[in-house]
């Protein structure tokens, strides 16, 4: 009789039973527990609760949640009201220390959080849901996408729009070739997380604010009102401006219709660089080369005060995406696509369907945690996208126009670039 090995069994037997210290904490490396059956409930950590983290929390309460961490103790008392029977944490390291039985780990935090929840869940064996962007920083994408490749455990990045119906028809359209071979495409974002300098002012720490586990592995800095909440999003010690944070939402369209990867070269426009924070607007390049699935392809990102309001002489929403292809132009949207010259493909059929519905964003990974069975949105596949993103930023703060070397991970034309593909921790926070 053939006995069934569930992926736990391989993370337990091929394993990992190296100590890990990180920090303060100590992090044994457990066993890892049994596959949960599809009729069993996880036991899942969440990290972050308030804000962006609600609608995860809201996306797998229906699982057992054992654990809640949050830096904020009001954000942290009111999850806990929800979640009376969760144990509560304020430091991200103690919950993974504490997490024998945990099997699965849902990161909401800043950006410059996650690499580090993520890749200290997934060297315990612990399944990751993490929010959008991957990492913080280029190296850190790939240092995660290879970790969740050896460990074998199931991953997802929150890229919620990735799960819904529009972007699977408008995928279809684009390989069945509606609009005929893609050479370029444009990508906007009408949003603006950028611009200020740093505070001079320095208040007290509020009492029900970590402050210094905010910061965690960032770069020490007194307290200020601007950061926390949101506004983070701005700093380039703990986001990625625009691009950062709207990125992977939008880049996963063309990324996922043409089987992009990782770009050739990448440029960029916008203001004067600035030391502390992202700019108001911004103006990204990427070449790709031609594939087995695509030709050579332009793709041109913009946000903030550089969204256009015409793209290819079409009036376009606030956000949206362009695919520009021998026989038409196809616009993009969250919830809606429009095929252009409009009288072109006044009787155009879409393709038959062939992307099946997801079952659900957090359902994918929730099932796939249990069963093994994979998610549209792995870090096999937003690892990638992820760097490509974050490579936008790169050659802004450098100035120059990258020829990116994917495999070596390194502009091959530039030394400056260094310096942003990765970053230091501050001590007890080190990957």
């Amino acid at each position: 009789m053939t006995q069934r090995i569930s992926r736990r069994d391989v993370l337990r037997l091929s394993g990992s039973a190296a100590a890990l210290t990180v920090g303060t904490g100590y992090f044994s490396q457990l066993s890892a527990q049994e596959s949960k059956s599809p009729n069993e409930k996880l036991d899942i950590a969440c990290i972050g609760v308030a804000n962006r983290a609600s609608s995860n929390v809201n996306g797998v309460k229906h699982q057992n949640i054992v654990a809640i961490c949050d830096i904020d103790d009001k954000y942290l008392t009111a999850a806990g009201e929800k979640f009376p029977q969760a144990a509560k944490y304020h430091d991200v390291r103690k919950v993974l220390d504490a997490g024998k039985s945990l099997d699965a780990v849902v990161i909401s935090t800043p950006d410059h959080m996650h690499a580090p929840a993520t890749l200290w869940a997934m060297q315990l064996g612990k399944h990751v849901y993490c929010e959008k962007p991957l990492t913080h920083s280029v190296a850190e994408a790939r240092q995660v996408t290879e970790l969740a490749k050896k460990q074998g455990v199931a991953t997802q990045l929150g890229t919620q729009i990735h799960a819904g119906d529009n972007y699977r028809r408008v995928v279809e359209l684009v390989q069945s070739g509606a609009i005929g071979k893609v050479s370029e495409v444009d990508v906007w974002v009408g949003k603006g997380w950028g611009g200020g300098d740093r505070p001079k002012e320095t208040p007290e720490v509020p009492s029900h604010i970590k402050w210094d586990l905010w910061l965690g592995p960032a770069p020490e800095r007194p307290f200020h009102g601007v950061y926390h909440p949101a506004n983070w999003r701005r700093w380039w010690d703990f986001g990625g401006g625009t691009l950062g944070d709207m990125g992977c939402h939008y880049v996963d369209l063309p990324f996922w219709a043409l089987g992009l990867k990782y770009p050739k070269t990448v440029w960029a426009e916008g203001p004067e660089v600035h030391p502390e924070t992202a700019p108001t607007g911004l103006t990204v390049h990427y070449e790709y080369a031609a594939s087995e699935t695509h030709g050579p392809i332009k793709l041109t990102w913009r946000d903030g005060d550089h969204t256009p309001s015409e793209v290819q002489g079409h009036k376009v929403p606030g956000s949206g995406v362009m695919f520009r292809g021998e026989k038409g132009d196809l616009l993009a949207t969250y919830g809606d696509y429009k095929l252009f010259p409009e009288e072109k493909f006044a009787d155009f059929q879409p393709p038959e369907k062939t992307i099946p519905s997801s079952i659900g964003h957090y359902e994918e990974w929730i099932k796939a945690c249990k069963e093994g069975t994979p998610t549209t949105c792995d870090f096999a596949y937003s690892g990638p996208l992820t760097e490509a993103v974050l490579l936008g930023n790169v050659a802004f703060r450098t100035g120059e126009k990258l020829e990116w070397d994917a495999a070596s991970l390194k502009a091959t034309n530039s030394t400056a670039a260094d310096a942003y593909l990765s970053r230091p921790y501050r001590k007890g926070w080190e990957v």
